[in-house]
């Protein structure tokens, strides 16, 4: 048999497991789930994980454990990402995880993942010789990087991810306008550096990765009656397509949100923030279009692997 490698990424709202066989030219997809465990919940902004939020990731890693067995997996690659870098209790968290699952957990560093991320997203598209930037919204953190086709020219992780603005800014559903104007004061004062070098690098393209970004997609099409396929790299949306969207969840509360087609449980509380943000870089810089890469992380590191670059193996 073929080799067989898992990817794990311990997101901060959604657990990922990617099954890859490994060919002569690379590796070929042959499964795939998401769980939303939010091991960040109520925690994110504190710097621990909370019991009830290992107990979540517990059940999640075993069931990863399980299927990988049946699937005859050889390496498992785990990672932890924003929630686990900032906790005070993530050693703790980590044994855990090995004693009662299985599973070995590597924490990576915000600039890590945010070249893994590019790697993935390089892998999903042509990216040409301009200059695009990718963002990938996550539960903990927010990374972004300028690129082309040939080189990573900037990369930054931002500690403020969907979760940490949503317990942090949103109390009210829907949203209120002071609401937005505190994230967005926030965002100004936290992304300087990404401005300069925006300004610097002059990127035309916005490239959303994941997350966020899929649902966006998901309901841009279900609007405007566009067929995509789960295993899609690159899938439709265009930045009058995000105001659409964007001014439609601003009025909406959360039963009213999860009516639209294409929203998903997972992505319906944190989607709002999510969003804003996305607004208020758009309303900052002036993009010529939007592109939405189904890889990510998890994409990045077979890339990563096909490369033969060190990584931490199970």
């Amino acid at each position: 048999m073929l080799e067989r490698v898992a990817i794990i990424d311990l997101g901060t709202n959604t657990f990922h497991l990617l099954i890859a066989e490994e060919k002569s030219d690379g590796f070929s997809f042959i499964y795939r789930e998401r769980l939303a465990v939010r091991i960040g919940q109520r925690g994110i902004n504190k710097g621990i994980i909370q019991p009830d939020a290992i107990e979540r990731a517990v059940r999640a890693l075993s069931s990863f454990r399980t299927t990988i067995d049946q699937h005859e997996v050889l390496r498992i690659f785990a990672f932890g990402t924003s929630a686990l870098r900032n906790a005070a209790n993530a050693e703790e968290v980590i044994q855990i995880f090995k004693d009662k699952a299985g599973i070995d957990v590597t924490i990576i560093s915000g600039e890590k993942e945010a070249e893994l991320i590019f790697h993935g997203v390089k892998a999903a598209m042509e990216l040409g010789k301009e200059n695009s930037l990718v963002m990938d919204i996550g539960g903990g953190s927010v990374e972004f990087i300028i690129g082309n086709e040939d080189t990573i020219l900037w990369k930054e992780s931002f500690e403020i991810g969907a979760q940490r603005l949503l317990e942090r800014f949103q109390q009210h559903d829907p949203i209120q306008e002071q609401e937005i104007h505190s994230l967005e004061d926030y965002f100004q004062e936290k992304l300087a550096s990404l401005f300069t070098a925006i300004h610097m690098h002059k990127p035309s393209t916005l490239i959303g990765s994941s997350g966020t970004f899929d649902t966006l997609s998901d309901i841009y099409c279900s609007k405007h009656d566009l067929f995509k396929r789960s295993e899609d790299a690159e899938t439709p949306l265009t930045l009058q397509g995000f105001y659409e969207i964007y001014e439609e969840l601003l009025f909406k509360n959360r039963e009213e949100r999860m009516m639209i087609p294409g929203m998903i449980e997972m992505r319906v509380d944190m989607i709002v923030v999510a969003c804003c943000l996305i607004n208020f870089l758009l309303g900052r810089y002036a993009f010529e279009n939007i592109r939405v890469s189904t890889y990510a992380l998890k994409e990045g590191i077979l890339e990563s692997l096909k490369l033969k670059e060190p990584a931490t193996n199970h």
